[in-house]
């Protein structure tokens, strides 16, 4: 049975005074599709999303949705004029029969609803237009970067509402898992085109990478016919003339269409100079404790990051991220405990709230009067890594042209303003190098080269993301910060702490009683659990941590690739120590969860 269409364009057509950003594009959404809408940055998604939200007007083609379909747009800069706060624009132009799905938006995706709008960041006014979107439930969500500037939880819940809804959405997201999970095809955009391709995001990249492979061909196929039917001209035109005019109209028409092909913009050159060598151990956090309004944010924890180490610091909104890294990183004090940086620590910082570039400085300013990157005497230079570059040559490299060298911060993108940042301190030598939310506003393209980077980088990493995919690919180590002072540490990126992350969060609340009408006899409860197994159940979690902070202890002794060298004794008594607490913390989770079950299942 056929699908309804949604939305139809057809035969779109788009400029800006420029190159045109869309070229006789057509394109239906049908009724329950779940789409991924990728491509570089630049190339044009914010735009077609507007375009089919009916924003946008384009210079030729036809638009057209069907009587009676909803089409909402979640907006990345919403207008928020005439609202006192950011529940009164979730709520506007809505029915009180609306009101209870605004507020269960709210709380799943962490906005609070009596934020002024005078106060509120942008990160909060864009989880406000997407709470106001869900609360619509249009027939077609069209949403732009939904995941940027939320957490873990929240993006889960949105997942979990998204997965459960009836509605057709077209997504615009970076996020690899996002689009894994929920989408069940790809629009992709590139050079003015939007193809599309059915199924699971997984198989995209290498479908795109066939494409690409596949136009390389036809077009070197192309170069040696041009340059073979041009060899025949010089040669042999003359002699020819009358009868091969038509073949000359031929290689002229083979030589316009080799112009009228638009060759694909190469990567970012990327790369992170190396720093002097650090010693071996980076970072020692011993026993340290943070509070902010009495609130306790880190309580008595501990850390040894070594060189060469990819830390990744995971956890919600507001927990104490960014402070950690500063904590870890010297820039603040501890209230209790001490942190020991190593020796020859060069730093360098991605700063999430870009507050190292000034809006109203030039992308060339923003470079060449940095103290760290400034050759001296020279307004047009740069120093990258000690070798002086021109300053556009150096932009170039990061995708920026020469006309945007001289325009101001301000009028960048997202995505454009994170690969200034980057182009910023990969200019420096570091052997430190902290990423606080680096994936926010940049295209997968850009995400793979990254991590490649940071693969080949010598020094040591601390990286705060929200994007699981990500995580996984750099971390070595997962810090988890669960809130109430309580972290826990894990070997591995975000799927290696994810089956346990509930089974810690489970162990760490509190357990509520059920209402008895008389206290249980020893042997007999209405828990289901006998005085004994109801000890063992409260004392289990305290176990558990234990043998977790012993295997990291362990895993990070084995880690050190001379000891088997050096103490071969040591090596082997610690792997058999390792292979010990490994099966007890096996053996104690699997006893805290049947415990757990028959509790439950009494109540």
């Amino acid at each position: 049975m056929a699908r309804a269409p949604l939305l139809q364009l057809s035969d779109i057509s788009l400029t800006f005074g420029g190159d045109p950003v869309f070229r006789d594009l057509s394109l239906v959404i049908q009724t329950g599709d779940r789409l991924a809408l990728v491509g570089r940055n630049g190339s044009g998604k914010s735009t077609l999303l507007k375009v089919m939200a009916g924003l946008v007007e384009p210079d030729r083609g036809a638009r057209v949705v069907p009587s009676g379909t909803s089409v909402g747009y979640m907006e990345q800069e919403p207008e928020m004029e005439g609202c006192a706060t950011l529940g009164d624009y979730a709520i506007r132009d809505l029915g009180a029969d609306a009101l209870w799905r605004v507020e269960a938006a709210a709380e799943g995706l962490k906005l609070d609803p009596g934020l002024e709008t005078a106060k509120a960041s942008g990160g909060e006014r864009r989880r406000a237009a997407l709470a106001k979107l869900m609360a619509e439930a249009p027939d077609l969500m069209l949403l732009d970067e939904p995941t940027n500037h939320l957490d873990i939880e929240a993006i889960a819940w949105l997942e979990s509402r998204l997965a459960e809804t009836r509605q057709a959405f077209v997504a615009i997201s970076h996020d690899r898992a996002f689009l894994q999970a929920l989408t069940q095809a790809t629009l992709w955009i590139d050079r003015g085109e939007v193809r599309r391709r059915d199924g699971s995001f997984d198989g995209f990249e290498a479908w795109r990478d066939e494409t690409w492979a596949a136009e390389d061909l036809a077009r070197h196929k192309l170069d040696r016919k041009i340059k073979a039917e041009a060899r025949w001209a010089v040669e042999g035109i003359s002699a020819r003339r009358k009868r091969n005019q038509g073949r000359v109209r031929a290689l002229q028409a083979l030589r316009a269409e080799r112009a009228a092909q638009i060759n694909r913009e190469g990567a970012a050159d990327m790369q992170f100079g190396a720093g002097p060598k650090s010693g071996r151990k980076v970072i020692e956090a011993k026993g340290i404790s943070k509070a902010y309004d009495e609130k306790v944010i880190y309580r008595d924890f501990s850390l040894r990051v070594m060189r060469g180490d990819r830390v990744a610091i995971v956890g919600p909104n507001g927990v104490g991220k960014t402070s950690l890294i500063e904590l870890l990183t010297g820039a603040r004090t501890p209230d209790a405990g001490e942190v020991t940086l190593g020796a020859n620590i060069e730093l360098a910082v991605f700063d999430q709230r870009r507050a190292t570039l000034d809006p109203d400085a030039t992308l060339w300013e923003s470079l060449t009067d940095d103290k760290a990157t400034r050759v001296s005497g020279r307004s047009d230079q740069v120093m990258v890594r000690g070798t002086p570059r021109h300053v556009v040559g150096y932009l170039k490299d990061f995708l920026f042209d020469e006309v945007q060298a001289r325009a101001p911060v301000r009028s960048l993108s997202g995505g454009e303003k994170a690969r200034l940042l980057l182009a910023k301190i990969m200019a420096k030598p570091s052997n430190l190098l902290v990423l606080d939310e680096p994936t926010n506003d940049l295209d997968i393209e850009t995400l793979d080269l990254l991590q490649d980077v940071l693969g080949d980088y010598d020094g040591t990493v601390l990286l705060v993301s929200h994007d699981r995919d990500f995580i996984d690919r750099v971390a070595t180590t997962t810090v988890a910060l669960e809130g109430a002072g309580r972290i826990v540490v894990h070997a591995g990126g975000w799927s290696d702490y994810a089956p346990k992350r509930q089974l810690v969060a489970q162990a760490a609340a509190p357990k509520s009683k059920p209402a008895q009408a008389k206290p249980p006899t020893e042997t007999t409860r209405a828990s289901g659990l006998s005085f004994t197994e109801k000890h063992r159940l409260e004392e289990l979690p305290g176990e558990i941590e234990r043998l977790e902070a012993e295997i990291n202890k362990l895993e990070e002794l084995l880690g050190d690739s001379t000891l088997f060298t050096r103490e071969p004794v040591k090596f082997q008594k610690a792997t058999e120590a390792l292979t010990e607490r490994q099966e007890k913390l096996s053996a104690a989770e699997e006893e805290w969860l049947t415990l757990e079950e028959k509790a439950e299942a009494a109540s």
